[in-house]
């Protein structure tokens, strides 16, 4: 990452996101740089987002957009019991 040429970023996120990043980086001895990059990098690599989750990319949009969550906790409770 450095000695590479970089860009300054402005970005507007809420001020807890960004308390809430600020302390992670804090707690794992890094900054909020090189987890932006890091994530930002993820993703141009990645592709797809669910690539790294095979069971979440196997279940998504398998429950129809018709179809509400309070219907479908209805249907799990009548199958499972």
């Amino acid at each position: 990452m450095y000695g590479m040429k970089e860009q300054k970023l402005t970005i507007r996120i809420s001020q807890d996101v960004l308390d809430g990043a600020k302390r992670y980086a804090r707690d794992h001895n890094t900054s909020l740089t090189r987890l932006v990059t890091a994530y930002l990098q993820r993703l141009s690599q990645d592709g797809d987002p669910l690539a790294s989750a095979p069971i979440t990319r196997g279940l998504s949009g398998l429950l129809p957009p018709e179809v509400s969550r309070a219907e479908f906790l209805g249907h799990l409770d009548q199958k499972h019991g």
